[in-house]
């Protein structure tokens, strides 16, 4: 008799609510982690540490900056570093104490250890006294992913660095060059550059941010180039030597013209990889996409009996919430249910300031697959909310499809743009279309109302433009 029905190996995002969802429907779960706390990469180390220095580094930046056209004078204004990352680790604290208290709530056992699968019903702890094995009904892996280091130039934790530890630094850099302008290196960049670092990103690519929208990217520079980034796109980076005082990085364009330039630190963000080793799953035989991601079917099984795979193992962006709703339709699939995840409304978010949000196709997506596109737009700075609080960078971009007024995908960039999507991914959830959001009432003054004005300007008739 099995020891329990689900065994989760890893506690992030996607490990964690397949725990919690499956105890609520009744099943006996169990997670193993081998980190000393809970919660996986996303708590501990990525979005909620990003998020709270993003913020506190927004606050000092308008202190400086967008103060004193309020008329608010507040004279010299100092950055202690050393108490915002205490605040910034106490948040982080509370919510992974809080993953502890929902496994004991919903009586999920934690096993502190690496968990390694043996077969399709045994998964074996590997802890600091010992090995626990633990037979079970069906496994849920859910390792997550670590930082993919450039292959000239690992990790040394000091001058080149990952995304851990630009979010543990004890002083300000003087020129952080960050290689990578995909979400993790603009947010980042975007804290110390607003702290007072001189910053470079250097993209590959033509353009930031190349999985969105293409007028949304430019918009989004724009804004990021004014409040002193620098970009340099349409380049590589070939080599990084170490100095006696800082770092020569070399660089090439698209040409093949070589250049060159120097940064105290480098912070690499060329992406993550699925993390799939260490795990068992090359000895238990589990199927591999390209030898990089696992595997899996249209319900997250992959070829070994009751064998599931969530997040950032598997296919599609690497996104908690993606990673959450997965994690949450494996518990209902084991438990007999109908799990399912709609990939078409999985929002996107990159948390600079302004931020950039979009859900559903880009315009150039759907002009490549010769779908019929009306365009509405609608900009902020002529939205009553958004001038009242001094940012007004950036526009709402609805696409419906032509024939059928179905919305296809929604773009944001600009204040709360975060906050804004979620009334657009809901309306994608059930196939609403423009005219459904262009005679939904919005409250004024709101930034929402952008929404509601692209929606009609889709059919050409927005009010305020």
């Amino acid at each position: 008799m099995a020891d329990y029905d689900l065994v989760v190996i890893g506690s992030g995002v996607g490990g964690y609510p397949c725990a919690i969802r499956a105890a609520q429907l009744g099943l006996k779960a169990a997670i193993v982690e081998k980190r000393p706390k809970l919660g996986g990469t996303c708590l501990n180390v990525g979005c909620i540490p990003s998020k709270a220095l993003l913020e506190s580094s927004d606050l000092y930046y308008g202190v400086r900056h967008r103060l004193s056209e309020h008329g608010i004078s507040c004279g010299d204004v100092d950055l202690d570093l050393g108490t915002l990352m205490e605040r910034k680790q106490k948040i982080v604290t509370d919510l992974v104490d809080g993953v502890g208290l929902l496994m004991k709530k919903n009586k999920v056992k934690v096993f502190n250890g690496r968990g390694v699968l043996v077969g399709p019903h045994k998964v074996t702890v590997e802890g600091e006294d010992g090995t626990t094995d633990l037979d079970t009904k069906a496994v849920c892996l859910a390792m997550g992913s670590a930082p993919v280091e450039l292959p000239f130039a690992p990790f040394d934790g000091k001058q080149i660095i990952s995304s851990k530890e630009a979010l543990e630094l004890e002083e300000v850099p003087e020129h952080l060059v960050v290689i990578g302008a995909g979400a993790v290196g603009l947010e980042l960049g975007s804290v110390w550059s607003r702290f007072g670092a001189k910053v470079t990103v250097i993209e590959m690519l033509d353009r930031i941010a190349p999985f969105a929208d293409k007028q949304m990217s430019n918009a989004l520079q724009r804004a990021l180039e004014e409040q002193g980034l620098e970009f340099r796109l349409s380049t590589k980076v070939t080599d990084i030597s170490k100095l006696k005082k800082n770092l020569k990085i070399a660089l090439e364009d698209k040409d093949g013209a070589a250049d060159e330039i120097r940064g105290d630190m480098v912070l690499v963000a060329v992406g993550r990889r699925a993390v799939i080793e260490g795990g068992g799953l090359e000895d238990a035989g589990v199927e591999l996409e390209d030898g990089k991601r696992v595997k899996v079917d249209e319900h997250f099984r992959t070829n070994l009996e009751d064998v599931y795979a969530v997040g950032d193992l598997i296919r599609g962006p690497m996104l908690a919430h993606k990673a959450e709703d997965e994690g949450m339709a494996v518990a209902e699939l084991v438990a007999g249910k109908p799990g399912h995840v709609n990939y078409d409304a999985i929002p996107n978010v990159v948390y600079t300031e302004p931020e950039l949000a979009m859900v559903g196709k880009t315009a150039e997506e759907l002009k490549e697959a010769g779908v019929p596109v009306a365009t509405g737009r609608f900009p902020f700075k002529i939205n009553g909310r958004a001038k009242g609080l001094g940012l007004v960078d950036g526009m709402v971009k609805i696409l419906a499809h032509k024939e059928t007024d179905q919305v296809l995908g929604v773009h944001i960039v600009g204040p709360r743009a975060s906050e804004l999507i979620a009334e657009a991914t809901v309306a994608m959830e059930f196939s609403s279309s423009s005219e459904d959001l262009a005679r939904t009432c919005h409250p004024h003054p709101t930034l929402s109302e952008a929404i509601r004005e692209a929606a009609l300007a889709v059919d050409k008739r927005s009010i305020n433009s």
